[in-house]
């Protein structure tokens, strides 16, 4: 019976690990449809900035009540896998509890464990009551509705059961622990589990046994499967935020990225007779974006790690005055957009257009115009993403290649053309009010 619970799980942990490699394989993949960029320089300011950002939820902060809750969850979620990987060794080699050699450490250890599973649960049940008991505004923007809604009540439902699991199955060694049944030596520490036990006090060895045991593989096989669906899902932050925030834009916000081929030719029309530069210029495919391919990869890869948190939206001043835009939403038409490129070429080993692009079928033109380009939404991320850049690399692409703008701006261009300001009169006018 050991053996086969041993080849059972092996199985179950290689499925697992299988379909999670082929799922990050698939969006590697997609995230190289992007243009490349080198965002390698400064090493040590990229390292400082992951650890602050990623590692310290440094940004967090900025909304206190969040943030602790926030940290209850990334701290449990680190250091209960220390006690998945005794569930791992157990399950392979048929033992119980092996890392209980290390003795009062080990009981040491599960206490806190499960003093962090009762803070997990508090601050999923908190944030279960925000979403749906106190409807925050940001939670509830149009693009919330049907699967990013359902998706985060999922993740938090999930975390809650396999939290109870874990200190179900303890409170129930606990008690077998007392019975002295053979197989489950005394080890560990019960602080909050044991306030389970009386839920199980009328059970006889055999039914303890089986709640036990049961309680054991709804964990680790909820692990497995929570392992593939982050995946799929906006969690999947909880890896992507690190080299999200390594690769961080390391410029004073405000500053926008140029291409080189377009400041080349400004150069040589403001003084033909200079030198052209030696070094290569790259190859201009497009001027701007208007689908995914057209975008970079650390842009695509933003689009997989938004955590859909809404701060971006919450402080954006087209958002808050009733306008279309809605920076979150920009990243994750992206993401979809990506998704159905990368579906697309899993089907026909290609991708083949078919009429569809990101720019009009996901994201429109007037919520591109609605962009202030004022940088509260790439301020508020708590893991330094960029929606800003995806709405300026469209807008280039609307400007450079359709030659489409609103009139407000199109009278703009033209004046600077004509009058050298972006004011409609000469410059030779331009000092008449001093008449006055």
């Amino acid at each position: 019976m050991a053996i086969l619970s041993s080849i059972v799980f092996a199985a179950l942990l290689l499925t697992g690990g299988v379909l999670f490699a082929r799922r990050v394989k698939s969006i590697r993949r997609n995230i190289l449809l992007g243009r490349d960029v080198a965002l390698n320089d400064n090493r040590p300011k990229r390292l400082r900035k992951m650890i602050r950002v990623a590692f310290a939820q440094g940004k967090m902060g900025s909304r206190p009540v969040a943030a602790f809750f926030h940290f209850l969850i990334y701290v449990g979620f680190i250091l209960i896998n220390i006690e998945v990987l005794e569930i791992i060794i157990d399950g392979i080699f048929g033992t119980h509890r092996v890392l209980s050699v290390l003795g009062p450490f080990y009981d040491f250890m599960i206490g806190f464990f499960e003093v962090l599973a009762a803070g997990v649960i508090l601050a999923c049940v908190v944030f279960l009551a925000r979403r749906n008991i106190l409807k925050i505004r940001r939670f509830h923007l149009k693009e919330m509705k049907a699967w990013p809604s359902l998706d985060a009540n999922i993740i938090l439902v999930v975390e809650i059961l396999l939290m109870l699991a874990f200190l179900s199955m303890n409170a129930a060694d606990a008690l077998l622990q007392q019975k002295a049944v053979a197989s489950y030596p005394v080890a560990g520490w019960f602080p909050v589990s044991s306030l389970l036990t009386p839920i199980f006090e009328g059970l006889g060895p055999e039914a303890l046994v089986f709640t036990e045991r049961f309680m054991w593989w709804f964990h680790i096989a909820g692990i497995m499967a929570f392992l593939v669906y982050v995946t799929y899902s906006k969690h999947f932050h909880i890896m992507l935020s690190f080299p999200a925030a390594w690769y961080s834009n390391l410029h004073r916000k405000g500053r926008l990225g140029n291409m080189s081929n377009v400041t080349r030719e400004v150069r040589l029309m403001l003084d033909p007779s200079a030198v052209q530069e030696t070094a290569p210029v790259e190859e201009v495919v497009k001027f701007g974006a208007s689908d995914v391919q057209h975008l970079t990869w650390k842009q695509l890869m933003d689009a997989y790690t938004c955590t859909e948190c809404g701060r971006c939206s919450s402080v954006c001043p087209a958002n808050q005055t009733g306008k279309l835009l809605s920076p979150r939403k920009i990243l994750m038409d992206t993401r979809d957009r990506l998704e159905e490129v990368g579906r697309n070429i899993d089907k026909n080993g290609k991708f083949e257009g078919y009429g569809k692009t990101l720019l009009r079928d996901y994201i429109s033109e007037e919520e591109l115009w609605a962009c202030t380009t004022c940088n509260a939404c790439t301020q508020a991320c708590p893991i330094n993403l960029d929606p800003l850049s995806i709405i300026v690399d469209l807008r280039r692409h609307l400007i450079m290649e359709e030659s489409k703008s609103p009139e407000s701006i199109t009278s703009m261009f033209n004046n600077i053309e004509n009058n050298g300001a972006p004011w409609a009169f000469s410059a030779a006018d331009r000092a008449n009010w001093t008449n006055e």
